[in-house]
């Protein structure tokens, strides 16, 4: 199927401001199940724009701001192909195939960031424990135990909420809930990194990501590589989630970094985000505001 992608956002200030540069994390970044067929980005004019690589290989738009103004806009207009993908379409390698498994001496020297949580202090959940299980069963059960043990409550700012503040609360946003299951995968031993992107919600039922990024979490697999798992909806990734950034903390999958620079002063901020298959691109609307 093919899906258009609009995102819009705008900041106001009573007065012109400089800005810092920025580093949009917004751009869809393709793989083998979804190929961008166009793509435009564009923000104030007279910017000096780059595409570059991120540590990550994200690739991410930064934008040199030359004139002040009282107006700082964003558009991103993108048209995927995007094919049905099998999340359980994989084979673990023999030695991974039963929970808990170990990492070759390979594997643990370049996954060694992503097996450590903040402060390198363990992690554990109250609602699941790493017990001997098919790797894959297991997994399931983790995810699904932070499914239905926190209750998902939409945040429209602010950072994530630490693991441990999350579980004091019993509630998050999708953004609390991947930083959750990371914290609790590195807790047990596996690799894991961070998400953000597009959630395709069509048709009836809840709409969580409705006018919004979504994030969740990866893990890696030995023979499957990077597995998704959505702990905001309980289940495994697949061709409906549309990665914009992958990286270790919140930081390096944030859609927007920068900053403004002049007095104090209010700011009126507007954020749509819609999605829809391109034949209704038409019925797209905008009804978001920050």
């Amino acid at each position: 199927m093919k899906v258009t992608i609009r995102y819009h956002s705008s900041y106001r200030y009573p007065e012109p401001v400089a800005f810092s540069p920025h580093t949009f994390r917004i751009l869809p970044k393709a793989d083998r199940f979804f190929v961008v067929q166009q793509l435009a980005f564009e923000t104030n004019a007279d910017t000096d724009v780059q595409f570059r690589r991120d540590l990550f290989d994200n690739e991410v738009a930064y934008c040199f701001y030359r004139e002040r103004s009282a107006d700082l806009h964003i558009e991103m207009r993108a048209t995927l192909d995007v094919q049905e993908k099998n999340p359980f379409h994989f084979l673990l390698e023999s030695r991974a195939v039963d929970f808990p498994f170990s990492y070759d001496e390979r594997e643990r020297e370049v996954l060694a960031p992503f097996l450590k949580n903040e402060g390198g202090t363990p992690f554990e959940l109250p609602f699941w424990k790493p017990e001997p299980k098919p790797t894959v069963t297991a997994l399931i059960d983790l995810n699904e135990s932070i499914f239905k043990n926190i209750h998902y409550q939409r945040r429209e700012t602010g950072g994530p909420h630490s693991p441990h503040e999350t579980l004091r609360l019993g509630v998050g946003a999708c953004r609390d809930l991947a930083v959750l299951l990371a914290a609790a995968l590195r807790g047990a031993g596996v690799a894991s990194r961070l998400v953000s992107g597009y959630l395709c919600e069509f048709g009836g039922g809840e709409k969580k990501a409705l006018n919004a990024l979504h994030a969740w979490t990866e893990a890696y697999l030995p023979g499957a590589g990077w597995i998704g798992f959505d702990p905001t909806n309980g289940i495994f990734c697949n061709h409906n989630h549309l990665a914009t950034a992958v990286g270790l903390t919140p930081a390096d999958i944030t859609p927007v970094t920068g900053s403004f620079y002049g007095k104090r002063m209010p700011a009126e901020m507007s954020l749509s985000i819609e999605l829809a298959p391109a034949e209704d691109e038409a019925a797209l609307v905008t009804d978001a505001r920050g």
